[in-house]
């Protein structure tokens, strides 16, 4: 098998977006906004060696493109993912060795950081089954938009795997505290949508029908403002966690120092005195 961290990689310019063609799930842009869309409703949108390395390389492009300023990650026919493919990844893994197993862990790793490092809030609209790999999607978004009738499960311990999979040990528990995450991880059960809204996994519960609107809707709000704050904000959440107190209070006086010398400053005061709604352009 051929290594896969570096197997079908999608060439990207890096700076228009808009028109990307996705090879392995369906991507269409709009007003700024991207809309990821795994696609694989017969299997509940499972993800495959291909898929994985695209949503990598695609999200680290997304950091450079000038066009796209929100993006929302969703599934099909009711589910958002159901995880690593059972036959396409699963059976393969079990098949390689020490360092072909390496290269796919980091390669999926890798999809995490790519989705942190990008400067687009990602928006995750959630209905249905959200387990394994999917879960881990879900948590790596930075808003998370769910149904009642989710069911968001890590359940990596349920395959004879450790829960510490592609950040979660990290990342779930400064969303959710860490006994709630130490219970998900170990045990690997499915936690409702309810009990994921009250847990803070979920910003908010929507009908089905309405949950991938609900999403474009907030990501069209987030597209429309000063996306050049948001990007700052997404990159001072993410740094910060590995900052003591004094440091991240330091550092957040010069990332606000940067905003306030950007041209959406000046249009928000201007705006304001001549009692207008400003018109941001992210520069």
């Amino acid at each position: 098998m051929a290594d896969a961290s570096t197997e079908h990689q999608p060439s990207i310019s890096g700076e228009r977006l808009a028109g990307y063609a996705a090879k392995h799930f369906r991507y269409a842009a709009k007003n700024r906004v991207a809309c990821i869309t795994l696609d694989r409703p017969e299997r509940k949108n499972p993800l495959t060696f291909d898929s994985y390395a695209e949503l990598r390389d695609l999200f680290r492009s997304l950091a450079q493109a000038e066009d796209i300023k929100a993006v929302v990650l969703t599934g099909t026919g009711g589910n958002f993912c159901s995880g690593g493919d059972v036959h396409e990844i699963i059976g393969p893994l079990t098949k390689l060795d020490m360092p072909g197993l390496l290269a796919f862990t980091r390669m999926t790793g890798d999809l995490v950081k790519a989705m942190r490092a990008c400067s687009q809030p990602i928006i995750a609209a959630v209905d249905g089954v959200c387990a394994g790999a999917g879960a881990i999607l879900a948590m790596a978004s930075d808003i998370r938009l769910g149904t009642a009738r989710s069911k968001t499960a890590f359940l990596f311990t349920r395959v004879g795997l450790a829960g510490c999979d592609m950040g979660a040990c990290t990342i779930l528990p400064r969303i959710i505290g860490q006994g709630r995450a130490a219970e998900l991880l170990f045990t690997g059960r499915s936690m409702s949508g309810e009990e994921a809204e009250r847990w803070g996994f979920f910003n908010r519960l929507c009908p089905p029908e309405d949950v991938l609107n609900a999403a474009l809707a907030f990501a069209n709000d987030l597209a429309s403002g000063p996306t050049f704050a948001h990007a700052m904000t997404k990159k001072m959440l993410h740094q910060e966690w590995n900052m003591g107190v004094d440091e991240a209070i330091d550092a957040e006086a010069q990332a606000q120092a940067i905003c306030m010398a950007t041209r959406d400053f000046t249009r928000a005061y201007e705006a304001f005195v001549a009692k207008e709604k400003p018109a941001f352009k992210g520069d």
